[in-house]
């Protein structure tokens, strides 16, 4: 038993010795391949050194660009304060003639609000383009500028085919100091704008002030029909409210590309507005800021009696837009220019024409003897052939065929207007000789 007892212990301690020295072994030997993995890695070759400095360099490169971009952004915030000082606000008031519920027909003063651009000024006057519709029948105008002075301005001229005015600030009532703060805008080159570029609206929305939106060019020469012509546009997505219109569509570059115009509102429609190219409305702001009032012994005389051919009658009867002639004044200069019944007057001095209006107006700004370039489209074997007619204008108190066929030309439309409301009652549908055409002679 004691001897039993011996031998046990004296195993036990023998194991216990075996054990103890493998686990010092172990121990030893792990510490020391830790050891030199901790004292090898933060050993590094030269080469190793460089690209370590490369890398951080990169990170703190690409930080550097990230800042960068972050302050690009703020671009559009630079772009809209260079442009403000060239944006104005403009409130009208009008009378407005209204039908109560028992027939009576009674007027009332209205006011709106729209914006405008200012585009040129000479000696005399600062001139402010906006959209014929936002000052037509005014009877007052006031423009605010950028500096929130408030002056008031009188119509220069219109063109409601194109839809756009001019009015007009006199310069010795501008304060030197707000002279200082506005400035003329730059204009750009819209035929060289590109769907997909950013562009930015800024103008008068709902009448609470200058304001801006963002986005991006959607299409050039988009077809839209408006009140009474078709006019060909640029779409953005740039949000353009009532009272937006007349004010500015400009690039990342603070050029103005475009006159803002009109929105497409419906329930199933976001981010259609429309502003009129730079391009098209030039040549028309210009014409309206050079004519000069026309004496009445001056006044010019075309000779021409003719109707409106507007969009939705061109498109049924399959014939241009713009006005039919119906009649030509015998030795008036229309006639002597070869221009003859049935012709379709498109454009006037490289303007087009499609309403009355449009063509008075731009009359109106000539003198007798002056030359003017107008293209008529001639029906030709069933196709309508654009002609290029000069035509040196007569002088309208000379021409006593004028003064009597401008002394029926109420009656005649009256008729027709009268015409039309019976048509419109016996099937529902309007005339060809309807309230859209109306007579007229020049």
């Amino acid at each position: 038993m004691n001897k039993n007892f011996l031998k046990i212990t004296t195993y036990a301690a023998v194991f216990g010795i075996i054990g103890g020295m493998s686990f010092e072994g172990v121990t030893r030997i792990s510490d020391k391949l830790l050891n030199n993995v901790a004292i090898e890695s933060p050993e590094k070759t030269p080469e190793e050194d460089n690209t370590n400095s490369s890398n951080k360099s990169s990170q703190e490169t690409t930080l550097s660009t990230v800042k960068t971009s972050t302050d690009s952004s703020n671009g559009v915030s630079d772009v809209v304060d260079d442009v403000l000082p060239s944006i104005v606000s403009i409130d009208v008031t009008a009378i407005e003639t209204d039908v109560d519920f028992f027939g009576r027909t009674y007027q009332q003063d209205s006011t709106g609000s729209g914006s405008g651009i200012i585009v040129s000024q000479d000696e005399d006057y600062l001139y402010v383009t906006t959209n014929n519709h936002v000052v037509s029948d005014a009877t007052s105008v006031s423009v605010k500028f950028y500096d929130d002075s408030v002056y008031s301005a009188e119509v220069k001229g219109t063109d409601s085919t194109a839809d756009l005015a001019v009015v007009a600030i006199k310069l010795s009532d501008i304060s030197n100091e707000t002279m200082t703060k506005i400035k003329v805008a730059k204009l750009g080159d819209s035929d060289s704008v590109k769907v997909g570029q950013q562009a930015i609206a800024i103008g008068n929305a709902l009448g609470y002030g200058t304001s801006v939106t963002v986005g991006y060019i959607s299409a050039k020469d988009r077809e839209v029909q408006g009140e009474d012509v078709n006019m060909k546009l640029i779409q953005t997505d740039a949000a353009i409210n009532p009272g937006n219109s007349g004010g500015a569509l400009v690039d990342i570059n603070g050029t103005v590309i475009g006159i803002n115009s009109a929105k497409y509102a419906d329930t199933s429609v976001e981010g259609m507005g429309f502003a009129i190219p730079i391009n098209m409305a030039t040549p028309i702001i210009d014409s309206i800021i050079k004519a000069e009032a026309v004496p009445e012994d001056q006044a010019a005389y075309l000779g021409i009696k003719g109707k409106e051919v507007l969009s939705e009658y061109a498109e049924y009867l399959n014939i241009p837009e713009g006005i039919y002639i119906e009649e030509v004044t015998e030795d008036a200069p229309a006639a002597k220019a070869g221009i003859k019944n049935g012709d379709i007057i498109v454009k006037f001095n490289n303007m087009d024409v499609v309403t009355m209006d449009s063509l008075q107006m731009k009359l109106s700004l000539c003198r007798a003897g002056d030359k003017v370039d107008i293209v008529i489209k001639r029906a030709d074997n069933g196709q309508y052939i654009e002609k290029t007619m000069t035509v040196t204008l007569g002088k309208k108190s000379d021409s006593e065929t004028a003064n009597d066929n401008n002394a029926n030309d109420n009656s005649n439309t009256n008729n027709n207007n009268n015409n039309s409301n019976n048509n419109l009652q016996n099937n529902g549908t309007s005339s060809f000789y309807g309230r859209n055409y109306r007579n007229f002679l020049q």
